[in-house]
């Protein structure tokens, strides 16, 4: 007698022999398969091999494919401005590898903690659908203990663009372990623009020379977190990266801001930058001479090495800030060696208009297709009333003598469990509904784990109110929305008089100007348990951040993803079971 178990891979199936199954058709670098697991303990007959064979393979052929990334986190000595400190690295590299994709691939990330404490990957901007379990945050995921490993088993669904991931526990982030996500169109479906010569991803962001348990220790002890001291472009200072070009080629960059603290201006010097794609939508093809990036945001531009053969400066320094800091990279053209020469281009610092302007002329190409072969502008979302209007208000106070920062006077702090993990087992007291006003109320700062709700299949608007003198930005896990308004003063129902109800950029991130407002539309299409933050680290780490809580009563697969057999437990979840085979 034989025990013959036949698996095949997706989102909610068992995943927990996957160091034991066997690969077929590994690809040496992104290992894309298209795959069935065997597990066996005896082997069968070769004629009931073959036919099982035969069988997987039928079934593997119309999946989509797989690709397979095998990631251990440890830390390692960095010097990225000038001074040793501990960084996070994956695979030994900072920034970690780059995720290279296309629409509907299946992402298997198995990664191994060699880090002394708890950690978790957010992929910023992969939506999950009906899959918030692999979210990656601490209120839908269970953090991966020192020493074991997590599979992350993802699918860019219906997805295109640029985006990157980051670890999402404490100030991680603050010592690497990002790394970029390029989702490309599948090869039939067009792209409006030639295919570049190159394509060149580069993270930029503020940085610290502090370990990231200084910076910790600074905020538990009720502390605001001091200037930062440089910018990074791929993880290194100024002077140190640099891009080669050929003359008259063009070529395409996705630019992600994954700082800290601040907005970014990039520029390069005597080269205009067409912007042709932000998170997954394609734009009307603009030149500008420099963009601003702000918080958790990526874009690709184009630009054409059109320019006399020599170095040409690349350039991102720090917006609305009093003191500038820089970075400076190279443009390098490969028929010569006259280096860079001239003063750096200059950018913008502090104005807060010129920005405001320039967000508002990123329009959606709604003649060009998005992940589908339908043009992007087919959806006509602003003929569709909204259901529900959430107003929030971003707020800085002290609660207990310490510094904290909230969303409608509701500092968030995180349960013992996952509220994901809470919500599938029928856990009463971890979070509970309402715990959060729908609109800002004046009330004083008070600490609550703050969840929103919200039903499926619901069209909603959100208005994020800043009353402060900084630039906020907001992210939306397991979403794109549409940026339709913003503007300076104070939001009103007539406000949505200016909104833009044709072509407003879909994305899932969004800045809020200092004393100003921005709207989004969200079609609630996506069940589950959706964070929804500052991207202000400091702040999402001291309370300004909560959850949006999609729900539904259907136990239906098409609804949503079965709780993953694999899934970490913890809490007062620990002990517990995942469902059966």
């Amino acid at each position: 007698m034989f025990h013959w178990t036949l698996s095949f891979f997706n989102n909610f199936i068992p995943f927990s022999s996957f160091h034991h199954s066997k690969r077929k058709k590994k690809h040496k670098n992104s290992k894309t398969t298209t795959l069935f697991f065997l597990s066996t303990t005896t082997m069968p007959s070769p004629p009931l091999r073959l036919a099982a064979l035969l069988l997987c393979l039928a079934v593997a052929a119309a999946d989509s494919p797989y690709r397979f990334f095998d990631w251990n986190v440890t830390y390692g000595t960095i010097y990225p401005l000038g001074v040793p400190q501990q960084g996070i690295l994956i695979n030994g590299q900072f920034p970690g590898p780059e995720i290279y994709s296309v629409t509907n691939d299946n992402i298997i990330v198995n990664v191994f903690n060699s880090l002394d404490e708890p950690f978790l990957i957010h992929w910023n901007g992969v939506q999950n659908r009906r899959n918030s379990y692999e979210d990656g945050v601490l209120g839908t995921t269970c953090p991966i203990p020192p020493g074991q490993n997590f599979t992350y088993i993802l699918q860019m669904k219906d997805q295109i663009g640029s985006f990157f991931y980051f670890p999402s526990l404490a100030m991680h982030k603050a010592a690497g372990g990002f790394g970029g996500i390029r989702i490309m169109s599948r090869p039939l479906i067009p792209v409006p623009f030639d295919p570049p010569a190159d394509d060149f991803t580069l993270l930029i962001g503020d940085w610290y020379k502090n370990n990231h348990t200084v910076l910790k220790t600074i905020l538990d002890r009720g502390k605001k977190l001091p200037f930062p001291h440089g910018v990074l472009i791929n993880g290194r200072g100024p002077g140190a990266t640099a891009f080669t070009v050929d003359q008259g080629k063009t070529y395409r960059l996705r630019i992600c801001n994954v700082g800290l603290q601040n907005s970014l201006n990039f520029r390069i010097q005597g080269h205009k930058m067409k912007v042709v794609e932000i998170e997954g939508t394609h734009t009307l093809q603009i030149s500008y001479s420099s963009l601003d990036i702000h918080l958790g945001q990526c874009m690709s531009v184009l630009f054409t090495a059109d320019q006399p053969p020599q170095n040409y400066y690349v350039v991102a320094s720090t917006r609305f800030t009093s003191q500038v800091l820089s970075n400076t990279a190279f443009l390098k053209y490969s028929s010569s060696n006259t280096p860079a020469s001239g003063p750096l281009p200059g950018g913008p610092t502090t104005q807060i208009d010129w920005s405001l302007n320039q967000a508002r002329s990123f329009r959606t190409n709604l003649t060009a297709s998005g992940p589908r072969p339908n043009p992007q502008g087919s959806y006509h979302y602003g003929m569709i009333n909204t259901t529900k209007t959430i107003r929030l208000a971003s707020s800085a106070s002290q609660v207990n003598g310490k510094q904290r920062y909230a969303l409608n006077s509701v500092s968030f702090v995180a349960p013992d469990t996952p509220m994901k993990l809470a919500d599938y087992f029928k856990i009463d007291g971890v979070f509970r509904m309402g715990s959060i006003s729908e609109a800002p109320n004046g009330a004083g700062m008070y600490t609550d784990t703050s969840v929103l709700g919200a039903d499926y299949r619901t069209f909603i608007e959100i208005v994020f109110e800043n009353y402060e003198n900084i630039v906020q930005s907001y992210h939306l896990a397991g979403y794109s929305f549409w940026v339709v308004g913003m503007d300076g003063g104070q939001w009103s129902s007539n406000s949505r008089n200016q909104y833009n109800l044709r072509d407003a950029v879909s994305r899932c991130t969004v800045q809020v100007y200092p004393k100003s407002w921005s709207a989004i539309y969200i079609a609630l299409d996506n069940v589950g348990m959706w964070n929804l933050r500052s991207e202000f680290w400091a702040r999402q780490y001291l309370g300004q951040q909560t959850y949006l809580r999609v729900y539904t009563a259907s136990t239906s697969l098409r609804d949503e993803y079965p709780i993953p057999k694999n899934a970490l437990l913890c809490g007062r979840a620990k002990g517990r079971h995942t469902r059966p085979i």
